[in-house]
């Protein structure tokens, strides 16, 4: 055990912990698994009406996380003292009178390239097994200001760089909904942990859709905010110029809940911008039918697996029944396949992070992070140059859509959820509906639209103007309360 009393996922399992491994070692009964299946907004009102306490739902969550993490693997660390620790002090602040709003005493989980303070923050990587920060990023103090309960630290693919999951010096992350899948990436615990009700919501980090690729993957609502909507200080970075931080959730007015909680202006940060924050819990029960949609056939609709194909002209059907109209746009180019763009500023911001570690220790790199990081060792200056001033540009340019249209919608992923076993080839994931959307800056959501013969889920994504994430989630809402597609969850007793 760490001198944090934090757990890892080995000493987790071990047999001889004291009295909290006695508390999580009960059977876990209806009533855990009923509290786990909540929503984290219904949670928090039966907390607010006092039906329950938050000792009762970080028991419920720890439950299920001794029970299912050993199949699954989505966390690294299970923080479970301080957990236990800090629920009841929320429930200690609650009886004084003192409320801290939707997140107070919410169990949630951590990406592990999150900083959290006194708590190991790998990347899921050999080279950070041991770090442990001594500060918290912005995004964790403000959900502990917010009253929230950190359950722990969340397996990924390794310093984000990859999109299934798979590659991790902790062990592949597997999907709730068929273990031998990839729960995609780079965020897979987070999206599985929420998936598998071990935990209320989850942060994860975004840089080409590792947010909303996971919550695709694994049936969950993913959201990343415009560019500078959240502060990414504390994050192990990727790519300076794309990375975010976003939610992951059960239902769209989580993630709106979780956002109104740590979006905002960090003056320690150069990348946020002090722009006000909406209340976006309120955006999600904005009327809808005014509303106009754009839909980038091109490449957006291309070459979709028939599953995929037919969930979506479904869902296009029921937008265009919450909508005033839904009509074809074309985007600027900002895919990585037309012009290397994102490739040509994520590899050498991404490189130049680790140029130091990967000349000390190589080694301590799982092989695919290594040759990938290496690949941009020698990249011209200009090359950079001119792709990070290309950037720029097409954030200016991407506004004009919106004189046209008020949000964009596509696939989130262009097939299901490839299996682990295959998830060493280059192309495993394919990520060009989500990058785009990195470089242009701009919001997107992924919410469950339907699910492949296999059982896998579907994801329909939703993009908006630059801090138009009200409509992004009013609209993501709407299509969600019309559709029955959230309230499916994984079985895990028959995965």
């Amino acid at each position: 055990m760490h001198k944090n009393h934090s757990w890892s996922r080995r000493s987790f399992l071990a047999v001889g912990m004291s009295a909290p491994v006695a508390l999580l070692c009960k059977p876990v009964s209806v009533v855990s698994q009923d509290l786990a299946g909540l929503s984290l907004k219904r949670a928090s009102d039966l907390l607010r009406s006092k039906s329950v306490s938050s000792i009762d739902l970080a028991r419920a969550c720890l439950d299920r996380i001794e029970r299912y993490n050993p199949s699954l693997n989505a966390f690294i660390t299970v923080t479970a003292d301080q957990a236990l620790a800090t629920a009841r002090d929320m429930d200690a602040e609650q009886r004084r009178g003192k409320w801290r709003g939707p997140l107070h005493g919410i169990p949630v989980a951590v990406k592990d390239n999150i900083d959290t303070a006194g708590i190991r923050t790998t990347a899921g990587s050999e080279l950070f097994k041991e770090r442990v920060p001594a500060e918290d990023a912005e995004v964790v103090r403000r959900l502990k200001n917010a009253g929230a309960v950190i359950l722990g630290k969340l397996n990924l693919h390794e310093f984000a760089y990859g999109a299934t999951s798979a590659v991790s010096y902790f062990g592949p992350v597997h999907n709730p909904w068929a273990l031998d899948r990839v729960p995609g990436g780079s965020s897979g615990g987070s999206a599985a942990a929420v998936a598998a009700d071990l935990c209320f919501g989850a942060l994860g980090t975004d840089t080409a859709g590792s947010v909303r690729i996971p919550a695709c993957c694994c049936g969950v609502v993913g959201l990343k905010g415009t560019y500078g909507r959240v502060s990414n200080r504390g994050v192990i970075p990727l790519s300076w110029t794309h990375d975010h931080v976003g939610p992951l959730c059960k239902t769209v007015e989580d993630a709106a809940l979780m956002l109104s909680a740590i979006a905002g202006y960090d003056e320690q940060d150069p990348t946020t911008t002090n722009t006000p924050v909406s209340e976006y819990s309120r955006g999600v029960r904005m009327q809808t039918s005014k509303l106009r949609v754009g839909i980038p056939r091109v490449p957006f609709f291309e070459d979709l697996d028939p599953e995929v194909a037919k969930a979506l002209d479904v869902a296009i059907g029921v937008l265009k029944t919450l909508t005033a109209t839904v009509v074809d746009v074309t985007l600027p180019p900002a895919g990585f396949r037309s012009s290397g763009l994102y490739a040509n500023v994520r590899g050498p911001e991404a490189h130049s992070y680790h140029a130091k570690f990967l000349a000390e220790a190589p080694e301590k790199y799982q092989e695919a992070t290594r040759r990938a990081l290496q690949g941009f060792a020698e990249t011209n200056a200009a090359v950079y140059a001119q792709a990070r001033r290309e950037v720029d540009l097409l954030r200016r340019e991407i506004t004009r859509v919106f004189s046209r249209v008020d949000l964009l919608i596509a696939p989130t992923m262009l097939v299901e959820p490839v299996r682990i076993a295959e998830s060493a080839k280059v192309d495993a994931v394919d990520f060009r509906n989500t990058v785009p959307f990195n470089t242009y800056g701009l919001p997107a959501i992924s919410v469950p639209c339907g699910f492949t013969g296999s059982g896998l889920p579907i994801g329909l994504q939703i993009g908006g103007p630059p801090f138009g994430e009200s409509i992004v989630l009013a609209l993501a809402h709407a299509y969600e309360q019309a559709t029955p597609w959230h309230s499916r969850r994984p079985n895990m007793n028959s995965t």
